[in-house]
């Protein structure tokens, strides 16, 4: 988990149009213009590492801001009265855009198949799934015996949701014995779950859930133990707990206890089930302890001590380890194997050696195979190793794609089960056959209103940054879309955590694609799209490459006509959110408009205060400007909210959610109060919180729709000047 990682794809974004549905305009008659709120400033002096800093609107963070996210009532009177009337004025000034927002919406609820189902997962006498019922906002969750029989449900979202204004199941898995059915349920948004036990024999819910976990949780391969993570006050993964699978809060036991504020920690277990596995690290650094399957009470063993810098997960394969690790200089990552009695690291054997340019981003073991997923220049393929050790490759035949791994539960198989997609197919899961080297098509994604991929073109271009570097940039566009500058353009981008960008397949993008837009998908460093090292050169003392790269990428695309700084709206969230805010300072010229949805913004306040649940494990990400000067003043020199000036900004409409725990709704709302006085373009500067929701918005399937109609509709209105309509 990190702070800024969208809840959501964050690939499946934004493209709109001048050009609009028939019967709905953006054109009003000309009424006055709602006058903004304006935030009181309440000087607050910092002093840190002898620098000094001005914080006006320090006050919008609640004294209180933990009990907060639990229970959003409690927020302060002032700072909810200042929310609800940028609420207010978000709304009025965007009047103009409901039709287009309800037709958006309408739109993208269509290309949902209404009574939707998951492919079933086999495990042993039964076959996993979930489904929806049509006009439901939340799955069922339900098996059945495996080659046919009468249908079990194990959880209704739906009903369970009813009455509650946001409900959001994180994780839900059936014990290996088949006889219990554990569920993560969040009711705040704030991503504190609540872990739910169901006998499935009874019907039943067993007494005295598990309070306060991340909602990362086990059974041990016995059934006999649940394991979980366990969220402390200030929101932080801290301890690993067990008690009987059956059993209540007086039989809790601590199991394990992270000493390290600055580490994430989970737990689960390893494919073939011999271990339950405990994984602690962060960005630079990890530490793995495994617990014998065979005795779930015992206490865990390091598999080797953390050591800076190191990093490194594992998977057991029959009688040893693989590990996936970057010792040794494997920036790109290797995989080595260790004995299953020794496998500390003075017993790893290198077995996929280290390639530059090939990241190794994932793997599986299976009793007769094992399946890895790597990422070459931007796009994945799947190899598949024998336990022989006879290798094939899984590949495909369009230029740009996403392909992903869907761990199954069965170790014992020969058929591992993959997503293939791109900008202009929708998905297809595959089940593969490791040993026969053929592949079912199980399910197509489904568009009930209709898409003709042969409408459409996908383009991988490259954008040359100022220092050398090519940057990888998806296009998605009708075909016949005249390259002069004439159709709009959306450009999205992310770039933090080594998270990698996809040519991924979105039923929310063709509301505006369709219209005419150009939809573009950045690959700036701080990514992984081609490699670690491309991480690497955005992160920390580089972060800056992240937002130039993405500078560099607008205006290769308004050179080759895709769309002009007239009609160019960049879109970010999260960690995207500070991709937005740099590069509106550094370039606002180059933007009609700016979309920040949950934008990190408030740099060096947020990583100084040691209080917020995701600090001190990004110290690693982002730098420690409590400790280190030069940390200090490189985030001081890009952080959005600090470096606001009077300028002629873009159009900027800014999201949030109340209980988010990972960007909290001040930052939002801080920056929107520093940007509005301070811009000289006279375009408006917009926030809108979701008093109901936390950093991945609304639950509902149906209702986060209406939050990307939003959104969309914001980008016509910002490239067609709705406001002077």
């Amino acid at each position: 988990m990190n702070r800024r990682q969208m809840m959501t794809s964050a690939a499946a974004v934004l493209t709109s149009t001048p050009v609009f549905s028939p019967g709905i305009s953006m054109s009003a008659p000309r009424t006055a213009r709602p006058a903004p709120p304006v935030a009181k400033k309440e000087p607050k002096r910092i002093e840190q590492l002898g620098r000094v800093r001005t914080d006006d609107y320090a006050w919008m963070k609640d004294d209180n801001w933990q009990k907060v996210l639990r229970d959003p009532s409690l927020i302060k009177a002032d700072v909810k009265d200042h929310l609800m009337a940028e609420n207010a004025y978000t709304k009025a000034m965007l009047a103009s855009t409901e039709p287009l927002q309800a037709a958006m919406f309408e739109e993208m609820k269509g290309r949902i198949k209404q009574d939707d189902a998951s492919v079933p997962a086999p495990d042993g006498p039964w076959e996993y799934y979930t489904r929806f019922e049509t006009g439901a906002q939340h799955p069922i969750h339900a098996r059945k015996p495996r080659g046919g029989g009468a249908e079990q449900v194990l959880l209704d979202e739906e009903t369970e949701s009813k009455g509650k204004a946001f409900y959001q199941v994180g994780a839900a898995s059936h014990s290996p014995d088949h006889s219990l059915y554990a569920f993560a349920v969040d009711e705040q948004g704030s991503e504190v779950f609540r872990i739910y036990v169901k006998d499935l024999a009874t019907g039943q819910v067993l007494d005295a859930p598990v309070e306060s976990s991340t909602g990362d949780f086990c059974f041990s391969p016995d059934s006999q133990w649940l394991f979980w993570t366990f969220r402390d006050d200030n929101g932080r993964p801290a301890r690993i707990h067990r008690r009987p699978a059956r059993g209540g809060t007086k039989d809790d036991v601590l199991v394990y206890d992270e000493p390290d504020e600055g580490f994430f920690i989970g737990v689960g277990t390893v494919s073939s089930e011999k271990f339950i596995l405990i994984s602690c690290g962060n960005q630079e650094t990890s530490e793995n302890l495994l617990i014998p399957a065979s005795d779930p009470t015992a206490k865990p063993r390091i598999v080797e001590p953390r050591q800076v810098g190191l990093r490194y997960e594992l998977d057991h394969w029959n009688d040893h380890f693989v590990i996936r690790t970057n010792a040794d200089g494997a920036v790109d990552w290797k995989l080595v194997t260790a004995p299953e009695a020794t496998p500390g690291k003075t017993h790893w054997k290198d077995w996929i050696a280290h390639k530059p340019g090939r990241l190794i981003v994932g793997m599986i073991a299976f009793s007769q195979h094992f399946a890895r997923l790597e990422k070459v220049d931007a796009v994945n393929r799947i190899v598949i190793t024998t336990k022989g050790g006879e290798e094939h490759v899984v590949d495909f035949d369009e230029a740009a794609y996403a392909l992903s791994l869907e761990g199954g539960y069965e170790y014992d198989t020969t058929t591992v089960r993959f997503v293939y997609n791109s900008m202009t197919t929708p998905r297809q899961w595959f089940d593969y056959d490791m040993a026969g080297r053929t592949r079912t098509l199980r399910k197509t994604q489904e568009i009930p209103s209709g898409h003709d991929p042969s409408k459409y073109e996908t383009r991988r271009l490259n954008a040359r940054a100022s220092d050398g570097a090519e940057v990888p940039i998806f296009v998605l566009m009708k075909k016949g879309t005249k390259l002069d500058g004439s159709a709009p353009l959306l450009l999205y981008g992310y770039g933090s955590y080594g998270i990698s960008m996809e040519a991924s397949f979105s039923i929310r993008n063709f509301s505006l694609v369709d219209r005419g837009w150009i939809w573009a998908t950045a690959c700036p460093r701080g990514g992984s799209e081609k490699g670690w090292s491309w991480f690497l050169d955005g992160k920390k003392d580089k972060k800056k490459n992240t937002f130039t790269d993405f500078i560099a990428c607008a205006e290769h695309l308004h050179g080759a006509g895709y769309g002009k700084p007239a009609n160019t709206v960049a879109y970010g969230g999260s960690a995207g959110g500070l991709l937005m805010g740099a590069i509106t300072n550094m370039r606002p010229d180059l933007f009609a408009g700016i979309i920040a949805a949950v934008p990190f913004v408030d740099v060096v306040n947020t990583m100084s205060d040691t209080s917020l649940p995701l600090t001190p494990p990004e110290w690693p990400e982002w730098g420690n400007p409590l400790e280190d000067a030069a940390a200090y003043d490189y985030i001081a020199s890009y952080s959005p909210y600090d470096n606001v000036t009077a300028k002629p900004y873009p159009a900027i409409l800014a999201t949030g959610g109340l209980s988010d725990p990972r960007v909290t709704y001040w930052e939002p709302e801080k920056w929107v109060a520093k940007l509005r006085p301070a811009t000289t373009s006279g375009k408006p500067v917009l926030l809108k919180i979701n008093m109901d929701a936390g950093h991945g918005g609304a639950s509902g399937r149906f209702d986060f729709l209406k939050e990307i109609a939003l959104d969309y509709a914001f980008a016509v209105w910002a490239v067609e000047k709705g406001w002077d309509a």
